[in-house]
């Protein structure tokens, strides 16, 4: 039986790689401007999104570029409504002066973290995914309680692996200040993404495996080995004859 995956990036946050990494993805999650990127960015980001047929995300995050939208922060349900929405809606209109439309919503750093353990968070984000346009897909943790509460919304979903985190035994990733939370090796992150996509499991330190749902793989634009972990992970996937396509 054939086989397709999503591979998704973050991009539109400056790190001057995006040209480079937007032909190896079939999906693109956009800063919206409060962890990163600006109007200009965003509609330079989209026309490289339309070059290469790669489906438009948006990357909503919490109001912080000082730490690149990685605080957590306890805000009013409210007031996260009103960010994800108003982020949302920013990028659809600069989407709409190229004719194109959003495909997707992908929480950024904190935001994504905090909701995929956080039902009240999620549901608050669900609802503005639901305001803005009940057609777009929400991409969230695996297993998570994002992934759940976007579902009682309404919305479809697409259940999100990592290439280059390890994971934890309850599914979560290890966090960013503990040691070995980043998979730096090429070959490490290509096995890890093989074995996501090919037999829905995931490898923990300590050599024993757990289940994980798997619709999109994401590889992080911002680091100095993004390009060539890309090159790699597209390329592997190619190999073993897995189509590289966004989630319908």
């Amino acid at each position: 039986m054939s086989r397709s995956i999503d591979l998704n990036c973050d991009l539109g946050e400056g790190c001057g790689n995006d040209a480079e990494l937007m032909p190896l993805i079939s999906s693109a999650n956009i800063a919206c401007g409060f962890h990163a990127g600006d109007d200009d960015t965003m509609r330079r980001t989209v026309e490289l999104a339309i070059e290469n047929n790669v489906a438009i995300g948006a990357h909503p995050s919490f109001p912080d570029r000082e730490n690149f939208g990685r605080t957590e922060m306890s805000l009013p349900l409210n007031e996260v409504f009103d960010i994800v929405t108003e982020q949302i809606s920013k990028l659809s209109e600069i989407a709409a002066e190229f004719s194109a439309e959003l495909h997707h919503v992908k929480p950024h750093g904190a935001l994504y973290n905090q909701s995929a353990r956080d039902r009240e968070l999620a549901a608050a984000i669900a609802r503005a995914v639901s305001a803005v346009d009940r057609a777009l897909t929400m991409f969230g943790l695996s297993g998570s309680a994002a992934i759940e509460e976007a579902q009682a919304a309404g919305l479809k979903t697409a259940s999100e692996v990592f290439a280059d985190r390890t994971y934890l035994r309850d599914g979560t990733l290890t966090p960013r200040s503990k040691p070995n939370a980043l998979i730096t090796d090429q070959h490490a992150a290509v096995a890890q993404v093989l074995k996501m996509v090919e037999q829905n499991a995931v490898e923990l330190g300590d050599g024993s495996e757990i289940g994980i749902s798997c619709d999109t793989v994401c590889i992080h634009g911002d680091g100095v080995t993004a390009v060539p972990l890309a090159k790699g992970i597209h390329n592997a996937l190619i190999s073993r004859n897995i189509t590289i396509c966004a989630p319908k």
